[in-house]
């Protein structure tokens, strides 16, 4: 077999639990999930009661800058001070945990193909266009035919359990990461060797690392990607490489 060719299908071999030929479905613990709904309001309240209960004090402190909002909180009557303060920081808390609800990211291989599923969101790629997946840092990448990433999603999903559901249909999985690394090359602007058009995506990419606007660098990574260019970031810094056609590991 050439090197970088995924070995054949094997819906026989299921892992974590699945069935023969059913998907396997790689998310948060379902306890974990709840712990989270349950926890964030507990502590939302817990840190506006403090704030409440210590308003006076702070109110009081000369040097303190800024100790207007303070007095406001000590002059509010009770039972409504601590009331307020418990009841807005379990909603604060509920909103975080909306928000982490929202990034959860819920990994299914099956035999036919990967579905990825976030917040509402679902992409689904076929068996045929995945030639291989890896874990680079906190994201999970799926490798095309020629090169390109298809996917690079970040995750707090154990690496154990991706690499054993997609071993487990016989898709190829990169114990050790990007087998393209060494080719990526740190982006200067104007520098060689990119594709026409290229530059002023990946310009208009770093503008948008530099104001932190993940959206937007999201979007320039795809119209990257359709010039054949292959795009990560390492902070704020800019590595490419070229995708091609044919090309394995």
């Amino acid at each position: 077999m050439p090197a970088g060719t995924p070995p054949p299908p094997d819906p026989s071999r299921p892992a974590g639990g699945a069935g023969p030929g059913g998907a396997i479905v790689v998310a948060e613990p379902a306890g974990l999930v709840v712990l989270v709904w349950l926890l964030f309001p507990v502590l939302g309240a817990a840190l506006l009661w403090l704030v409440r209960s210590s308003a006076g004090w702070v109110a009081a402190l000369r040097w303190m800058p800024m100790r207007g909002p303070f007095r406001l909180i000590d002059a509010v009557d009770e039972p409504w001070a601590t009331g307020g303060a418990l009841l807005l920081g379990a909603l604060g808390g509920l909103l975080v945990a909306a928000v982490a609800a929202a990034e959860r990211l819920t990994v299914t291989v099956a035999g036919e193909g990967v579905t990825l599923v976030r917040d509402d969101v679902t992409r689904r790629i076929a068996r045929d266009g995945i030639t291989g997946a890896f874990r680079d840092g906190s994201r999970l990448v799926l490798l095309g035919p020629a090169a390109e990433e298809l996917v690079r999603e970040s995750s707090d999903l154990p690496a154990d359990r991706l690499r054993a559901a997609f071993e487990a249909y016989g898709y190829r999985w990169y114990a050790d990461g990007d087998p393209f690394r060494a080719e990526y090359r740190r982006w200067t602007d104007g520098g060689p060797d990119l594709p026409p058009g290229a530059n002023p995506l990946l310009r208009a990419r770093q503008r948008a690392l530099d104001r932190n606007d993940r959206a937007d660098a999201v979007e320039l990574r795809t119209e990257l990607a359709r010039l054949g260019v292959v795009v990560r970031e390492e902070g704020r810094r800019q590595y490419w490489r070229r995708a091609g056609q044919g090309r394995t590991v």
